[in-house]
């Protein structure tokens, strides 16, 4: 580890909840503001961004049918901060008994700035995040939460508006289940490798993963799409018939 590095956990207090060779980044780079902001003034969020990322010979896109929002109606535009977590080999019961919690989730929002979005590789049937952790989450700034596995607690969320993504709720604690392995690390979510610091885009339809390097690209292609595609609705609520409608080229 560099004197660098090491300035950098004494300055950022690590919680000590996951062992400091676990933290794979302390801090992640950067994405200019505008870029953040501009993928979040599109209409059509993820929708627009999947099609740009099609274009752009990219993969990244979730639907909703996979990872369903918990609140409708919320988005999200953030740099992701990542979470993975694995089945623990001990039995539930011991576990509980001795207290043992192995999660680590808390290191991530400690490490996060406001807007980034928690990402997590987790399990499914168990919680990879409470009402309590979500509570801390939004307290740090999160926008949101996508979490390949289970969550509880969902009245929680919903109250805080704090927006998560997920394969689905349970009552059943991952305190004894799991173990925290990696944070800011790459995480696997629904089959596509994640980068702490790639950008999260998340609606109602669905998640875009956007590869950090490809940003801006995306961005520059997504408004093109975006611009075209405001063009013709106020065609199309301008009453312009169909014939017309086939001529034209908006794309």
């Amino acid at each position: 580890m560099s004197n660098a590095d090491t300035a950098l956990r004494v300055r950022k207090q690590l919680l000590g909840k996951v062992p400091p060779e676990a933290v794979r980044r302390m801090e992640i780079e950067r994405l200019p503001r505008e870029v953040v902001e501009g993928f979040a003034r599109l209409v059509d969020l993820t929708g627009t961004v999947s099609d740009s990322m099609d274009n752009l010979g990219l993969t990244g896109t979730i639907p909703a049918s996979v990872l369903p929002p918990a609140s409708p109606g919320k988005r999200v535009a953030g740099q992701a901060i990542t979470v993975r977590n694995v089945e623990r080999q001990t039995r539930d019961f011991p576990a509980a008994q001795e207290g043992r919690n192995l999660m680590g989730e808390q290191e991530a929002y400690n490490l996060a700035e406001p807007g980034d979005v928690v990402v997590i590789e987790g399990i499914f049937g168990v919680s990879n995040m409470g009402g309590q952790s979500a509570t801390l989450a939004h307290r740090q700034g999160c926008a949101g939460a996508v979490i390949d596995g289970s969550y509880r607690d969902p009245d929680a969320s919903r109250e805080l508006g704090f927006p998560i993504w997920a394969r689905g709720v349970t009552p059943i604690t991952g305190k004894w289940r799991l173990e925290t392995v990696e944070i800011n690390g790459r995480v696997r979510i629904a089959g596509f490798s994640v980068e702490a610091g790639d950008l999260v885009l998340a609606d109602d339809a669905g998640i875009v993963f956007v590869p950090f390097a490809h940003a801006a690209a995306v961005l520059k292609e997504a408004q093109r799409i975006d611009a075209a595609d405001t063009r013709r609705k106020q065609d199309i609520e301008g009453g312009a018939d169909l014939h017309a409608l086939a001529g034209r080229k908006y794309k």
